[in-house]
């Protein structure tokens, strides 16, 4: 059982006059978009800035792609492989997602080998699909086991929602995603790769005397994208993942459902664009500071204070901001032993009836376990709180 305070309070200082949230998700948010799902994050905070059917699935088409590179770049960072190993390019590789197949393809040669290094920039840059293909049968022995390995790690990493065919994306296996696992994936990515994430800004690539440009139609716009990648799918339109970063903030965008691959540009540049330019950084606590309490159950003391490890700050509308309350969350009977600086609780922050941010609590001291009189008072209160 979950326990829940409410923290009107808390965020006193910083609540100003009413106005209509950005951060809605009803029929008519304060910022519309054309796309059926859409998710925008501050990166810095973890601010959600827009959520539009942020958890409906759609097809992943090619932007499966960004969970092959995740498998891919663990596996480097592991040593299971360096970015000089060679895979060799099979017939299925090559007949699949190489030149005959008439799809986005980097043009490796058939019964060549090619370098991880040349495959990774052959996924990213030129959107190929026998470079996806090459690096599955090369890690895994199948593309169907290196599928399999892409949904169980997106399982590790928090994306519930995602599921994977193939590691193209090409529609002959399904493969699913959301607006919100996207983003997700893509923080992940920019978080834990930095030796490779800088690949996705790479402007153009050029394998087997073949010049490509990036296939991403955000970088040419000149206003500080550096990734990811988009797809298409029939039945349910064009989809994008972006980075963009400004003046020290950094924005993930996903957007899917959009009717024209224009129409996915010119939205996600707004969007972008709307993030950038209507937002400002604020603290709200401090590191250290107080936010509640927490019943402890069969302690020496009934309560512990809850503290944030680390200062907590927002990315907040810079005119008309909204009013913003707190609620700590806690699975209760919260038993003692409890030790300092545990995670025990969570802050969730709420714009309107939105979520736009959760900090783990931790036990600012330790309670240790009370005698049989304090274990009885709180047996007795925990049977009369469950009778009730």
């Amino acid at each position: 059982m979950k326990g829940f305070l409410a923290l009107g309070f808390v965020l006193a200082a910083f609540a100003l006059q009413p106005a209509q949230s950005v951060y809605a998700q009803e029929a008519q948010p304060a910022f519309a978009t054309k796309a059926k799902q859409a998710y925008l994050v501050e990166a810095a905070t973890g601010t959600v800035l827009l959520a539009v059917n942020e958890n409906q699935s759609f097809p992943a088409a090619s932007l499966a792609k960004l969970m092959t590179m995740e498998v891919v770049f663990d596996t480097l960072k592991r040593g299971a492989i360096s970015p000089e190993t060679l895979y060799p390019v099979s017939e299925y590789a090559w007949r699949t997602g190489g030149a005959p197949s008439g799809t986005t393809t980097m043009f490796a040669a058939l019964k060549s080998q090619v370098p991880v290094a040349d495959l990774m920039r052959g996924v990213i840059i030129q959107n190929g699909n026998d470079a996806c293909i090459i690096l599955a049968e090369g890690i895994a022995r199948s593309e169907g086991e290196f599928a399999a390995r892409m949904t169980a790690r997106a399982k590790d990493l928090g994306l519930s929602r995602s599921s994977f065919g193939n590691a193209t994306g090409l529609p002959y296996a399904e493969s699913w995603t959301t607006a919100h696992d996207l983003v997700e994936l893509s923080r992940h990515l920019y978080r834990s790769y930095p030796d490779y994430y800088p690949l996705y800004a790479q402007p153009d690539f050029e394998w087997n005397k073949i010049f490509q440009r990036n296939k991403n139609p955000l970088l040419s716009l000149n206003m500080g994208v550096d990734g990811l990648g988009a797809g298409f799918a029939e039945g349910s339109g064009y989809a994008i993942s972006a980075s963009v970063e400004r003046d020290r903030t950094r924005l993930f965008l996903a957007l899917g459902g959009l009717a024209t691959d224009k129409e996915r540009s010119e939205e996600a540049r707004r969007i972008l664009e709307w993030g950038l330019s209507s937002f400002e950084t604020r603290v709200v606590l401090k590191a250290g500071e107080v936010i509640g309490q927490a019943s402890v159950y069969g302690g020496v003391d009934g309560r512990v204070d809850l503290v944030t490890r680390e200062p907590v700050d927002i990315f907040v509308p810079k005119s008309n901001p909204e009013r913003l309350s707190g609620r700590i969350a806690y699975h209760w009977p919260l038993r003692a032993p409890v030790e300092q600086g545990r995670e025990i609780a969570t802050l969730k922050i709420f714009s309107g009836d939105r979520v736009i941010r959760e900090i783990p609590l931790e036990a600012a001291a330790s309670v240790e376990v009370g005698g049989l009189r304090a274990q009885a008072s709180d047996a007795l209160m925990e049977l009369l709180f469950f009778w009730l």
